[in-house]
């Protein structure tokens, strides 16, 4: 089993521990916080919304180290998000990359608001909804006459598959690695209620 598949199975059992109650809550402790003094050395790389109902650590049930973190509204793929996740694939050598979205994403609405009726966002909130523009107008097509919300829950899940597309051709450092066999790049989406990660469906 490579080194992707172990650390992918690794944190959908973290997952599964979490949505049942019954979380671990590893690597919380005085030891683990010496031996980190010395470096980092987290199993997988992850992109996810900054939405406080969704934290990566917690929902997939890892502790301190296990994880490197990159949050902003709706996951974006910014600039700044991509340098991130290319120095812990560079320097940090993780063997996975997963983009976490989730239902019910505040930014993917306003989005959907935005640019599929005549709601105009205010202050800098347009630096975040436009690069979800093109999920949503993907959506639109699939979605006629659907109301609101089922156009954003469709966006979603369209600009989580767009993501891990745009992050998979991410030249040269992501797609080197993905052509080398020493990196994977996986979709799953978090299920609010449940408490579950499914892989993406886009």
């Amino acid at each position: 089993m490579n080194r992707s598949v172990k650390v992918l199975d690794t944190l959908l059992a973290g997952n599964e521990r979490y949505s049942r109650d019954e979380p671990r809550h590893p690597h919380l402790d005085r030891g683990t916080r010496a031996t980190l003094c010395a470096g980092q050395h987290p199993i997988a790389a992850v992109l996810a919304c900054s939405d406080s109902r969704v934290p990566p650590t917690l929902v997939l049930d890892q502790g301190l180290g296990d994880l490197f973190v990159v949050r902003n509204a709706g996951q974006i793929l910014s600039p700044d998000a991509l340098a991130s996740l290319e120095y812990a694939v560079l320097e940090l050598d993780v063997p996975l990359i997963v983009v976490l979205g989730h239902e019910g994403c505040g930014a993917v609405g306003a989005a959907s608001a935005a640019f599929g009726g005549d709601t105009i966002p205010e202050g800098h909130l347009v630096q975040v909804l436009a690069p979800l523009a093109p999920a949503v107008a993907v959506a639109a097509k699939r979605t006629a006459d659907a109301k609101p919300e089922d156009l954003a829950d469709v966006a979603g899940r369209v600009h989580l598959g767009m993501t891990v597309a745009a992050l998979q051709r991410a030249e040269p450092i992501v797609a080197r690695r993905l052509a080398e066999g020493r990196l994977a790049v996986v979709g799953l989406r978090y299920e609010l209620e449940s408490g579950l990660v499914r892989p993406q469906e886009e």
